[in-house]
């Protein structure tokens, strides 16, 4: 586990944003958060929009609990989205996976910490202990820990991956990437749900990931812009050679 500073020693926590949508989950974190913090204000909302909803009467939290997927997100885009409505807010990332790749890219989009969803709950109060204290806090992650299980793997070859798509497979790894769910996803491409399912075993097996929240987190984590157009022409190129 990693801590360093941030920000000033000994800040006060007296507000707390917690964005998550397991409801056990965010019980738990709220309930640490009462034992680390001295009777806190403790807001919670299930997804990015609500989060951002909450921001605009005027709260402004001391720190912010975030989920990596969301209803409404999924990957590194809630946290950005966050860090422009509070660059100076530490934002602490929860997240059910762990990687090199997700830990490098929270970092680096400038995240106060990174928290394995399973961490314990001692593991749990001493982050949120670093962050009072004015300290970012990482844990560290195995190093066979990467998205696929395998070692990181670096733009190029996520890149070379996503090539090999097909133009149906390409939009539908947009369409997770924006947070659709397979129904959604579905009705957007005139497809029947049992079509879409195919396209996301064939798409998961194609990137080397078990599920759709690996395969967005991995194409997300390299900051590559998986636009349709973008994804959908070189799919087509590719096939073409």
């Amino acid at each position: 586990m990693k801590h360093e500073p941030v920000s000033p020693p000994d800040c006060r926590i007296a507000s707390v944003l917690v964005v998550d949508d397991h409801p056990l989950y965010a019980e738990a974190l709220c309930s640490a958060l009462r034992h680390v913090f001295d009777d806190p204000h403790i807001e919670t909302v299930t997804c990015l929009q609500d989060a951002l909803d909450t921001l605009r009467p005027g709260f402004s939290p001391d720190l912010v609990m975030l989920d990596l997927k969301l209803p409404d997100v999924t990957g590194i885009c809630g946290l950005l989205r966050l860090r422009d409505q509070m660059p100076d807010t530490p934002i602490l990332v929860n997240s059910s996976l762990a990687s090199d790749d997700i830990v490098a890219a929270v970092k680096s989009a400038g995240a106060a910490g990174f928290l394995c969803k399973d961490a314990p709950i001692q593991t749990l109060k001493l982050a949120l202990s670093e962050i009072r204290l004015g300290h970012k806090f990482f844990e560290t992650v195995p190093r066979n820990g990467s998205v696929s299980g395998q070692r990181s793997l670096d733009v190029r070859e996520i890149s070379q991956r996503i090539l090999q798509l097909t133009p149906q497979q390409s939009r539908v790894m947009r369409l997770i990437c924006a947070g659709k769910q397979n129904k959604q996803i579905a009705y957007e491409m005139n497809l029947a749900e049992a079509t879409v399912k195919a396209h996301i075993t064939v798409l998961l097996r194609r990137l080397g990931v078990q599920n759709r929240t690996q395969a967005a987190v991995l194409v997300e984590s390299v900051g590559l812009n998986f636009s349709g157009d973008y994804a959908e022409s070189e799919a087509e190129s590719s096939v073409g050679r």
